[in-house]
């Protein structure tokens, strides 16, 4: 079903949301437009911005929340990121961790490469998929009201993984662009965490 005359919402003011009540939550963002929205949030050292790594932000997320159980981790990626990666959701479903949050900006386009419609624009829906693997919690919202309810819970404990998809408007917005850096990123988030650089 092509739902594309549904509200939706504007993607970088959710995205302040989610980010202004992190607390002291990891972020890992997916390729392109998430990493432009969560950098012009705020950049921060404990932010992981994947560049050229598409379909790797659910999985990284994953292994991030496996090997700091006493953190948070919340993955901001979209939808043709998390298509790229679709079988990740069965793989985090399997591996259970109570700390990782998935949010999907889903504008149902591929907006870095022209805005051709997605798959999500003909009905594939991830909050379903999720939940039929066996997620904890599952929603799709369409409203920042319903991302301000949606911050409040994110607080809260989890018996699982969660998935939570955000209805954001198709707009190709000004970049704003982290560091490229990659060796840089990785070696400021490593040492958030306390651990080695090189």
């Amino acid at each position: 079903m092509n739902d594309m005359a549904l509200p939706t919402m504007d993607r970088r003011a959710a995205v302040k949301k989610l980010l202004d009540t992190r607390d002291d939550a990891l972020v890992v963002t997916g390729l392109g437009s998430p990493s432009y929205d969560v950098h012009a949030a705020g950049d921060r050292d404990d932010n992981y911005y994947l560049w050229g790594a598409m379909g790797g932000a659910a999985l990284v997320g994953l292994g991030l929340a496996q090997a700091q159980p006493q953190r948070r981790v919340m993955v901001i990626t979209g939808d043709g990121e998390q298509l790229m990666a679709f079988g990740s959701l069965a793989t985090i479903s399997v591996a259970r961790p109570k700390n990782l949050d998935l949010i999907i900006l889903d504008n149902q386009h591929f907006g870095e490469t022209g805005m051709q419609s997605s798959h999500t624009g003909r009905g594939i829906r991830f909050d379903k998929v999720a939940a039929a693997c066996g997620f904890a919690e599952v929603a799709e919202l369409r409203s920042l009201e319903e991302v301000d309810a949606l911050c409040e819970k994110l607080r809260r404990p989890a018996e699982g993984p969660r998935l939570f998809v955000l209805k954001i408007t198709a707009e190709n917005l000004p970049r704003s662009l982290p560091p490229r850096d990659a060796v840089a990123v990785k070696n400021r988030f490593r040492a958030h965490l306390g651990f080695a650089t090189c």
